[in-house]
C-alpha cells in the first residue's frame, strides 16, 4: 500500500511510535489512537470504546493494531483488565474495520502466546519455535493475546478482512523483569545475546508490518513470528540447552573475546529458539539487526541498535515506577 490512511492504536507506545514516525516519513495520513496523549497521538481515547473508533475510521485504508496491555502489567492489572483491552478492544477494531470497510488489518501478537511451550524439561534439547507450536497457557497476557488472534481469524473467515498476525519477540529497551537476570549481567550483555534467539530491533519489527500491511490482501490470514534470524539450527537444541558458550563460540569465533573485552558472559544455556523464516518467505521480510550485527558493531565501539530503537528510546509501561521498568 503505498499511500492512504492508516490507523496506529497505541501510538503513544514503542512500536505506535515507530510505525507512525515512519508512515509519516512514507507519506501517509496517520491517524494515532492512544489512551495517552504524545507528538505521535492524534486522538485520545480507547480502543475499547466503539464510538471512538468508528470514528478514527472514517477513510482508513489500513489498522495497524500494536495497543495491549503487556506482560509487565501482569503485576499491575486484574485479568478483567486484560480481557477488556486486549480481548474486547481487538474485536471493537476488528468489527468496526469490517463495517468501515477496511482493506487490510495487521495485528500485533507477541511470542508470548506460547506460553509453557517455550520452556523445555531439564534434560530435553532447547525449543524449536515456529508458527506451529501449540500454545500452553502461562500467564493472562499471552492468553489474552492468544483469544484475540483467534478472534481476528475469525472475522476473516466470517468477514473476509484480510487479518495478518505478527508475535513478535522481544524488542523493549528497558532491563529485563526476573531479578536474577538483572543483577547478574549488564544490561547490554543480556540484550546482545538475546539476538541470538528472542529479540529484535524495532525497525525491523517496522519493516515487518509495513510489508504486511502491503500483502495482506494477497494473503488473507496468516500468523508469522518476527524474531532476528537466529543462526542455529535444530541440530545445535540439545547442546544448546546444555552447553550454550560452546555453540556460541563454534558458529562465532570472536565472541568470546568481544565478550571478555567488555566483562560480559554467555548465557550458560538457552531455552528455546525462535525461527522467522515464515515471514521471511511469504512477507519478504529481510531483517538487518541480528546478531552477527550486533557483534560487528560492538567491535568498531558502536551502538548496535537501529537509529529508529535509539530515536524512539524508553516509554516504561507504568505511570510511577513498578519493578525494573521506567516511569512512563
Amino acid at each position: 500500500m503505498r499511500s492512504g490512511k492508516v490507523l496506529v492504536t497505541g501510538s503513544s507506545g514503542h512500536l505506535g511510535e515507530a510505525l507512525v514516525r515512519t508512515l509519516r516519513d512514507q507519506g501517509h495520513d496517520v491517524v494515532g489512537l492512544d489512551v495517552l496523549d504524545s507528538d505521535t497521538t492524534t486522538v485520545v481515547g480507547s480502543i475499547t470504546d466503539r464510538d471512538v473508533v468508528r470514528a478514527c475510521l472514517v477513510g482508513v485504508r489500513a489498522v495497524l493494531h500494536p495497543a495491549t496491555l503487556h506482560k509487565p502489567h501482569v503485576g499491575s492489572h486484574d485479568r478483567q483488565a486484560f480481557v477488556d483491552t486486549n480481548v474486547t478492544g481487538t474485536l471493537t477494531l476488528l468489527e468496526e474495520s469490517v463495517a468501515a470497510g477496511v482493506e487490510r488489518f495487521v495485528f500485533t501478537s507477541t511470542t508470548s502466546t506460547f506460553g509453557r511451550a517455550l520452556t523445555p524439561g531439564r534434560g530435553e534439547p532447547a525449543a524449536w519455535i515456529t508458527e506451529d507450536v501449540v500454545p500452553i497457557p502461562r500467564n493472562v497476557y499471552g492468553v489474552t493475546k492468544a483469544a484475540a488472534e483467534n478472534l481476528a481469524e475469525l472475522v476473516h473467515r466470517d468477514h473476509g478482512l484480510p487479518v495478518l498476525i505478527l508475535r513478535t519477540s522481544r524488542f523493549f529497551p528497558e532491563p529485563d523483569d526476573r531479578d536474577a537476570i538483572r543483577t547478574t549481567y549488564a544490561d547490554a550483555n543480556v540484550k546482545a545475546t538475546e539476538y541470538l534467539y528472542r529479540r529484535v530491533d524495532i525497525a525491523d519489527v517496522v519493516d515487518a508490518h509495513l510489508l504486511a500491511m502491503t500483502r495482506a490482501p494477497e494473503v488473507g490470514f496468516d500468523r508469522f513470528i518476527i524474531s532476528a534470524t537466529t543462526p542455529f539450527t535444530r541440530a545445535d537444541l540439545p547442546e544448546l540447552h546444555r552447553d550454550a558458550p560452546r555453540v556460541v563460540a563454534r558458529l562465532f569465533g570472536d565472541q568470546p573475546a568481544e565478550y571478555a573485552r567488555r566483562g560480559w558472559r554467555m548465557f550458560p544455556a538457552i531455552d528455546r529458539v525462535y525461527v522467522n523464516a515464515h515471514a521471511r518467505e511469504v512477507l519478504g521480510w529481510q531483517p538487518r539487526y541480528d546478531f552477527r550485527h550486533v557483534l560487528d558493531r560492538l567491535a568498531a565501539d558502536e551502538d548496535p541498535r537501529s537509529p529508529l530503537a535509539r530515536a524512539v528510546g524508553a516509554k516504561g509501561y507504568h505511570e510511577v515506577t513498578t519493578g525494573p521498568y521506567t516511569v512512563r
